[in-house]
């Protein structure tokens, strides 16, 4: 994992996401160990108003594991002030013949090692 203040923002939101999902999906490792390898063991993040915490995200990449998706990141800005990163982006996701893209507005904090502290998420589906 990439360190925070030595990447930029654009490439680290988009390596974080990508390698946290290639992480889950290239083999058996035990799902929370990959969790935590990128996520605080306090992690909060809060997606349309739905807050999920470290057990919730693990009991989600169960689904993930399961669907094997493949994943693309457009990031169209992204910026950092200490510990907090904004970024908006778009991910391009495909599983089973059905791709979708959805519009995220992120808004969290990161240690210094580069997992995630907190985030604030607002999406939108695109047609």
């Amino acid at each position: 994992m990439q360190q925070l203040k030595s990447t930029d923002p654009k490439q680290f939101i988009a390596d974080f996401y990508i390698g946290f999902t290639r992480d889950l999906l290239a083999g058996d490792e035990d799902a929370a160990l990959v969790v935590d390898r990128y996520h605080t063991p306090d992690i909060v993040q809060v997606a349309d108003g739905n807050p999920i915490d470290r057990q919730k995200l693990i009991d989600h990449t169960r689904p993930v594991r399961k669907n094997r998706p493949t994943i693309r990141m457009e990031v169209h800005d992204a910026v950092l002030d200490g510990d907090l990163l904004a970024a908006r982006y778009t991910l391009h996701s495909s599983q089973r013949g059905k791709d979708v893209s959805i519009d995220v507005h992120f808004f969290g904090s990161f240690t210094t090692d580069g997992r995630m502290r907190k985030a604030h998420m607002l999406t939108r589906a695109l047609s």
